[in-house]
């Protein structure tokens, strides 16, 4: 069964580089970021684990948590870590899940069900598809998920800009358009009609269609 947005994310207990964790448990009543990588010490994945931890210091102001998940076993993430650290300048200060017996990989559908055995033996290609990042709220559910292809690294700016959409949008009757940054002018959703938004938005608003109305971002 495949999973869709506002889906409940699949709790799960795992070894990781920092120790056994619960998923749901570690989420808390914040928001988790959990993104997946099919080797470890891969090129694209060590830029990528890196740049996170560049970030994370972005993640925690949202009161978002990172962790990343890798198809191998915690003694090779310790060793990878090294290497991420010489390549990025940083070693990842969160947790990586080590899923060699593939159970989570299967479980986020990630992987086909019907795959036997562990990570050993398997290459990169092989879990190609192990490439996916799931943002989930404190509700516990989906809020988005991402599949990049092996040579195409995350942009994780993109990760905290759509963090930052979907937290306003948790709080005010409101959507984001494209190419939004937080601060710039927001959507009234069609849901709330003129009557209510002369409520919400006493100061009006920028009319360009009867459908799409304008007003400034309501968390300034």
């Amino acid at each position: 069964m495949s999973l869709r947005i506002n889906d409940i994310a699949p709790d799960f207990k795992a070894k990781t580089s920092e120790g056994d964790i619960s998923f749901h448990e570690w989420i808390g009543d914040g928001w988790g970021v959990l993104f997946s990588h099919p080797k470890d010490f891969t090129p694209v994945c060590t830029t990528e684990l890196g740049s996170l931890a560049k970030l994370r210091p972005e993640f925690d102001k949202r009161n978002v948590k990172v962790m990343g998940l890798s198809v191998d076993p915690v003694a090779d993430h310790i060793k990878w870590l090294d290497d991420i650290k010489d390549v990025c300048g940083l070693k990842p200060n969160y947790p990586i899940v080590a899923d060699e017996d593939l159970k989570i990989a299967k479980l986020y559908n990630m992987l086909q069900v019907d795959i036997e055995g562990s990570s050993k033996g398997r290459t990169a290609m092989d879990n190609k598809t192990v490439r996916t990042v799931f943002i989930v709220g404190p509700d516990k559910r989906i809020k988005l998920f991402l599949t990049y292809p092996m040579t195409t690294g995350r942009n994780f700016h993109e990760l905290l800009r759509v963090i930052d959409s979907m937290q306003l949008t948790a709080k005010h009757k409101v959507a984001t358009p494209a190419d939004w940054n937080k601060g710039e002018d927001v959507i009234i959703v069609p849901a709330v009609k003129d009557e209510e938004a002369k409520k919400l938005y006493p100061n009006g608003w920028e009319t360009l269609k009867p459908y799409l109305r304008k007003v400034p971002d309501p968390s300034k």
